[in-house]
């Protein structure tokens, strides 16, 4: 379990979900370990411990982990966000950029204002926060970024695994995650020769969290679409720890590629391989 021993990473969209288990795992294989949100607490409704409380209990754990708070959304809250997160631990030498936003609405009815809010906070962020933190990386010739996309960035083959106007809807976020993948290709065959990595790595399925509980009677209706949340924190730690880059990844393939265990969180337990199944019923993280 010292995987990152001596790595400072930085996490976005770490309060809960993908984010916050992905802070877990880093932390349990020796990282120090920074964790964005956009508020401290959650008190306007959402779901899952505050980021204070999300740190704590990693501290807690005999982790180290600390908080920075920007909206990803307004460029002038991103502009110095790399410089404050490396006033914790030091110079990172992970990125993910976690934080997304996905507004559900048909191709043909989405405005403006729902795209542009979607490319700033899907795509522009992260390009920001990957040049701000790249010059440190290329001069010490070490670092990874890894960019969370999602499967929505293909449309899904017909006939659909569930309703017409799920996939439908999922069009106009997955395109914003499509833009990603491509300039993620474009940003790490630019830096390969730094021995910066660089890739994006989306669910394989389904994977229920706090955030996504709207999905579970999908999951109920099709228990092959889903999985486990730790199955994206171990292909994480995978494509921040191997020399990888310039792909698209999908979390099972990940470790089947690689031929890994899936570990529980703590980093302490096996809980299978790559074919690993879940649980509709299991709650969110």
């Amino acid at each position: 379990m010292n995987t990152l021993n001596g790595k400072v990473a930085f996490i976005t969209g770490a309060r809960r979900g993908i984010g916050g288990a992905i802070a877990k795992r880093f932390a349990a294989e020796g990282a120090c370990v920074v964790m964005g949100a956009s508020g401290i607490s959650n008190s306007g409704g959402g779901t899952g411990p505050d980021i204070g409380e999300a740190v704590e209990t990693i501290n807690q754990s005999g982790g180290k982990a600390a908080f920075v708070v920007a909206d990803l959304s307004r460029e002038s809250e991103r502009a110095d966000l790399i410089t404050r997160a490396q006033e914790h631990f030091g110079p990172l030498d992970i990125l993910v950029n976690n934080a997304a936003a996905a507004d559900m609405i048909l191709p043909s009815l989405a405005s403006v204002k729902q795209r542009n809010t979607m490319y700033d906070l899907n795509l522009n962020a992260p390009i920001d926060l990957a040049q701000q933190v790249l010059p440190g990386m290329r001069e010490r010739k070490a670092g990874w970024i890894l960019n969370i996309s999602s499967s929505s960035a293909q449309q899904p083959v017909v006939p659909y695994p569930y309703s017409p106007i799920a996939a439908h809807v999922i069009g106009p976020y997955g395109a914003t995650k499509a833009a990603l993948d491509r300039y993620t290709e474009a940003l790490a065959h630019e830096v390969a020769a730094d021995s910066v990595f660089i890739n994006t790595l989306a669910p394989e399925s389904i994977v229920l969290t706090s955030g996504a509980e709207f999905v579970r009677d999908i999951a109920r209706k099709r228990p092959d679409m889903l999985e486990p949340v730790e199955m994206m924190a171990e292909a994480a730690l995978a494509l921040c720890s191997h020399s990888i880059t310039g792909q698209v990844c999908y979390s099972r393939q990940v470790l089947h590629m690689l031929n890994l265990p899936l570990k529980t969180l703590d980093g302490r337990s096996t809980m299978g391989d790559a074919l690993f199944e879940a649980d509709a019923e299991a709650p969110g993280c």
